[in-house]
């Protein structure tokens, strides 16, 4: 497994993979002196324990979800061979923060050493992507009652109605309908998930026991099209067919 190139840290120095991890425990979140997690987890991924670290980062993630402990875990199980979950980790981190220059890095580097595409977007999914998925929702709400405000504010104060109120109100219109179709993108997105381990079977049927498609390398990009028991029906850019869902993490899962 190729190592990752430095990593540049919110400090502006370069520093090895390793050191990146203990360097990014400080600089997250202010509570990481006192948190057990962070206690635990950054002695070893000084000592190049990845394996305790990347346990002790998933735990943290369970209790609260940050793009910057997502960034740390990727880089964790980048350096244990797993390639798949490092992807699926910084994917994660980008979903949280969009503007997670570390993660996407990482993501670029990743994929051209394991060989395999970014997701296809459809143009709204894209759209979805240029915020968190906390901002459209917000954004959606505030632009909606901007425009209604607009409208019935100056009815119910006996204010003289004038020009800039109409277009108050047209423009928090205009923002709501877009958010609402980023909105739509983001929850399309949920179905978008990575191939977490090597040569993951693809099979005919949702069954242990069905002929084989073929395998997908670890990395890959897939679409959840439905779920039947322990199954998925997913589709890449190549095929289509059932996989198990151990073998596919969802970006938002």
């Amino acid at each position: 497994m190729n190592r990752l190139p430095d990593f540049v840290t919110r400090l502006g120095v370069r520093w090895p993979a390793a050191v990146a991890v203990a360097m990014r425990l400080f600089v997250i979140d202010s509570r990481a002196a006192t948190d057990d997690f962070y206690v635990r987890g950054l002695p070893a991924a000084q000592a190049g324990d990845f394996h305790t670290a990347a346990a002790v980062f998933e735990n943290e993630l369970k209790r609260q979800p940050s793009a910057g402990i997502f960034v740390d875990l990727g880089i964790t199980e980048w350096q244990r061979g797993h390639a798949g979950a490092a992807i699926l980790a910084w994917e994660r981190a980008v979903w949280i923060d969009p503007y997670d220059i570390l993660a996407k890095q990482n993501l670029k580097f990743a994929r051209t050493v394991a060989q395999v595409d970014e997701p296809e977007l459809r143009w709204f999914e894209t759209a979805s992507t240029w915020l968190s998925p906390n901002a459209w929702v917000w954004i959606a709400g505030a632009s909606l009652w901007l425009a209604v405000g607009a409208l019935v504010l100056p009815r119910v104060f006996r204010w003289r109605r004038s020009g800039w109120q109409q277009t108050l109100a047209a423009l928090g219109f205009c923002v709501f309908i877009f958010s609402i179709t980023a909105n739509v993108g983001v929850v399309s997105r949920t179905d978008i998930g990575f191939i977490v381990k090597k040569n993951a079977p693809l099979r005919l049927t949702p069954t242990s026991g069905s002929e084989l498609i073929s395998t997908l390398s670890a990395g890959e990009p897939v679409r959840r099209m439905k779920t039947r028991g322990n199954y998925y029906f997913i589709r890449s850019s190549m095929t289509a067919g059932w996989i198990e869902r151990e073998q596919v993490g969802l970006i938002n899962e």
